[in-house]
């Protein structure tokens, strides 16, 4: 047997849809009324609704959507930030182990260029090797000990720079991180997301097995 709620619920929103349909086919005065003033009763309970679920959020943290995930409060918003940082740092200087981060630049791109002393306090404050690949042999003050491409780009198909990959070179396996200038926070939140346990199904793109010309450090 149907719970009487349901019952109630279609017949009220049944009665609603008609009531609409005859005021557009005759909008007259009454019929517009009508619909409206039905409208403005259901339009009621559900705010009566969201009241109630509002209260049940604030008294139940589990099902309150301000606690879960991001928060939305500005202060909560600052502390989520910074814990996340220090989480997200403290990964990559243990990712940092046994990967390193590939730098590929043109000496003649202004943008490798200002994002070059981005990579380089990356690499100081995360604890992440970047090594510097140069596309067309030129140098790049921040990384003096760049090393020129030996065909790795071609193979990995860089067709803009600046461009990022995270590289495991015991394994051959290399996930791209992105292209053009990038952030602090971009890089960190990038190398978290393609170095989870889930990134393989989640990345099609990336390259495994591949056999890296350039040497593990």
């Amino acid at each position: 047997m149907r719970a009487p709620e349901l019952v109630e619920f279609e017949r009220l929103q049944k009665t609603l849809e008609e009531t609409r349909n005859i005021a557009i086919m005759r909008p007259s005065e009454a019929n517009v009324r009508r619909y409206m003033e039905l409208e403005s009763q259901v339009v009621a309970r559900a705010s009566y609704f969201a009241d109630v679920a509002q209260r049940v959020a604030w008294a139940t943290p589990q099902l309150d959507p301000t606690l879960q995930g991001r928060p939305v409060n500005a202060k909560a918003l600052e502390v989520f930030d910074q814990a996340e940082l220090v989480d997200r740092s403290r990964a990559i200087a243990d990712l940092g182990k046994d990967h390193v981060l590939f730098f590929f630049y043109r000496s003649d791109c202004p943008y490798c260029h200002a994002f070059a002393p981005t990579l380089a306090a990356f690499q100081a404050r995360h604890g992440i090797q970047v090594v510097a690949i140069s596309v067309d042999g030129g140098p790049l003050p921040s990384f003096p000990n760049a090393r020129p491409d030996n065909g790795i780009a071609t193979t990995l198909k860089v067709s803009q720079v600046p461009a990022v990959f995270l590289a495991q070179p015991f394994t051959g396996k290399i996930s791209p991180i992105g292209f053009g200038v990038l952030s602090e926070s971009q890089l960190l939140e990038r190398i978290a997301t393609v170095s989870a346990p889930q990134a393989e199904a989640m990345l099609p793109t990336t390259t495994q097995g591949l056999a890296l010309p350039l040497e593990a450090p």
